[in-house]
Parts: structure tokens; sequence; C-alpha cells
């Protein structure tokens, strides 16, 4: 098929995002799909020839590399070889991914865990087999992109509340009708603006109006409460969740995604949710290595210590130079630069110095709040991060964004 000779909204759509990548190319804001061609340390990396400071990585314990993981994954291979039977329900399951479901249920105090094959994807499937057309889903604002498809694919009626407010949320559920399931789900700490969710008064609500309650812990595991354990521990009320969700891909060094919750929740994911049933089992060693990543977290509680130390040094020192970090309180810190050209020319000034961060900009956020994503982990040292903050602040300066 020629799409030369085809004039639809499809080849529109293509048309207009392929000129959008051509013009940022042009000017050298193309900063996309880079390659990275070796990982130094969790720190550094080499791209394009050029030894730079990491500060665009989710491993925000450091833990990618990890001898005691990747020795895990090793022995994995040497077992099991590098994939599976095929699907969970049927030859795929192996010893090793009901051991990893156990620690992940132990970790995050459930009866129960399931693991899929991506954090996207267990968004997806989850919401969208547990709600139907019928019933009410109630999203944060700015929720990640797969728990917003998760909503929409299950038919059910999609209710946003805004951004970490709790009255518009109990407003929209006052109005919902009470016979209805009803599903309330929030990021933890949200992906693009490092807040963390409200989570004392969004579990109140949700009980009031007999609605389940379903977190998204992708950028929290790891990085809140004193062991790593996430939102629950950060704010010490116990186990109020009723739907842990999690990823095997930020600071769990792996692949993957998982559910924790009651057993009977568990048991009707794995018998009712086609992501489960239809996607071949994640390979050994990616099973192994999220399996020991867990096992780290508890054994090392020092990683968590340096990340928030880092995390205070990073957001206030960008913050005393003048630059809006909205209102971060974890190690993802944007740098709001507002329009698109200078989020992308603020990426070139400190790729071109060294220092690895990445635009986002819309679609990802909205129009008027492009931003460098920028992150730390435990494993920057306080002089590294210094420099860092030198770059941006310099480069900043000759943008005329701050004084």
């Amino acid at each position: 098929m020629d799409m030369n000779n085809i004039d639809n909204a499809t080849t529109r759509r293509i048309a207009a995002l392929q000129a959008r990548v051509d013009t940022m190319k042009e000017h050298n804001y193309y900063f996309y799909n880079q390659p990275i061609e070796e990982i130094l340390d969790g720190a550094r990396v080499r791209v394009n020839g050029r030894i730079m400071g990491m500060y665009a990585s989710y491993s925000y314990l450091g833990l990618v590399g990890h001898p005691r993981i990747n020795e895990a994954a090793k022995k994995a291979v040497d077992q099991w070889g590098t994939g599976t039977n095929g699907v969970r329900t049927l030859a795929g399951t192996l010893t090793l991914h009901n051991e990893l479901e156990e620690t992940i249920a132990n970790f995050k105090h459930t009866e129960a865990a399931i693991t899929y094959t991506s954090g996207y994807v267990t968004n997806l499937t989850v919401i969208s087999t547990l709600m139907g057309r019928g019933d009410y889903v109630f999203s944060d604002k700015i929720n990640h992109a797969s728990i917003v498809d998760g909503c929409l694919m299950s038919g059910a009626e999609f209710r946003r509340f805004r951004h970490n407010d709790m009255e518009h949320l109990e407003g929209l559920l006052k109005n919902a009708p009470a016979d209805v399931a009803k599903l309330v789900i929030a990021d933890s700490v949200f992906s693009m603006d490092g807040d963390i969710i409200d989570l004392p008064k969004i579990v109140e609500i949700s009980k009031k109006y007999n609605a389940w309650l379903m977190i998204d812990e992708a950028h929290s595991v790891g990085v809140l409460g004193k062991k790593g354990t996430g939102i629950e521990e950060h704010f010490g009320i116990g186990d109020v969740i009723d739907i842990k969700m999690g990823t095997l891909s930020k600071t769990i060094p792996s692949v993957g995604g998982y559910v924790a919750a009651k057993k009977d929740m568990i048991n009707y994911l794995r018998h009712g949710s086609r992501a489960y049933i239809f996607s071949a089992a994640l390979p050994p060693a990616q099973a192994a290595a999220a399996n020991e990543a867990f096992k780290v977290i508890l054994d090392e509680p020092w990683r968590i210590e340096r990340l928030n130390e880092n995390t205070k040094q990073f957001i206030d020192g960008l913050k005393g130079m003048g630059f809006d970090t909205l209102l971060t309180e974890t190690a993802i810190v944007p740098v709001l630069c507002v329009t698109d050209e200078r989020a992308f020319e603020l990426t070139k000034q400190c790729q071109e110095r060294d220092v690895f961060v990445l635009p986002v900009v819309s679609p990802a956020v909205q129009e008027g709040m492009s931003r460098l994503r920028a992150t730390v982990t435990a494993v920057h040292e306080p002089g590294e991060i210094e420099r860092a903050m030198d770059v941006i602040y310099e480069a900043g300066k000759r943008m005329g964004m701050v004084k």
C-alpha cells in the first residue's frame, strides 16, 4: 500500500507527527531514543561516546548492575534457560514465578500477588478486568497513561478528579449511583510531577462511598517509607489499599508489573485477566532479578537514606537557584520550562556539558507545562549533584529562566 496515494485521518496524523520529529531534528532538539552504550555505574553512562552524569534514570536506589541481582539472574538462566514453555495458565509457570509473587506479597503485606509482563499491561488488564459497563471509575487528572487507557478499555463510566483534589473526588463519588461498583485509582508518586497522593484522605473518602481503592506504586516502591516498602509505610497507616499495583522496571531493575491484594482478588485476576491468560510468562532471568531486588531493598536501607539526602539536596538547590520544581517531594524533580522550545534548549545545553537530562513536552504533559524531568538516585555523590545543578543553572541563566 502506497501511503502517498492515501489521504485520510490516519495518514495526516502520521505526517503531522513525522513533521514534528523532523523539525526537532533540524534544530538538534531530538533527544529521544538515544542509545546508551554503557552503564558505568548508577550515576554515569556513556552516550554518543561521551561519559555523562545520568539524571533521567528510574533506578532510584541504583540497583541496576547490583552483584546479588545480576547473580540471581545468571543462576536462573543456568537453571531454567532464557524463556518459558508458554503462558502462565498453561505450561509457563515456574516455581520461580510463584516465589516472586510470594516475595511481593510479603513485601507489600498482602495475602497474595500476581505478576504481568509490563507495568502498562498491568494497569490496562487489571482495571478492565475488574470494571465494566455500568460501573464507575474515578481517576486523578494526571494519572499515568496506562491507568487512563485501562479506564477507557473497561467501558465503565469514567470520571476524572482534579489533581490531588479530594473535595472534587468526593463530589464525584457523591453524585454516582449508590448501588454500582466503584473504583478510585491514583498514582502514589506522580510520574511527571514527583508529588505524593493524599493517601489518608483518599482512603477515608473511598471507604465512605464504598469504593475500591487502587494505587499505582510504580514510583514509590523503594522510594517512600523508611524501609522503602511504599506509600502506606510513608504515611504510617497500615494495610489500607485494596489493590496495590507496582512495576518491576524502575527501582526494581527488571521488567514487568504486579498487583498485591487479598487472595480472592488475585485468584479472580489469575483466571479472568486477559493479559495473564494470553501473555507469555516473565523470562526466568527477569523473574529472578526482581525477586532478589525486593530482598536487597530490605537488606540495604542505607540506599533509601542516601536517596532522601540526595533528593533534598537536588530539590532545595534548584529551588534556591530560582527554578520552579512544582510540588515535588521525591526523586522525580521537574524543572518547569513552560514552552517546548525552552525545554529542548535547556536539555541541549545540559547534554552538551555531559549532564544527561531529558525534556517532557505535550501531549505527555499539558501545553504550557513543558519541563525537564530530572531524577536523582541513591548512588549520586553530593559533588556530582552540585555540578549537575550548576550546569542546569548556568544554562537557565543564559536562557533568561533564572537570574
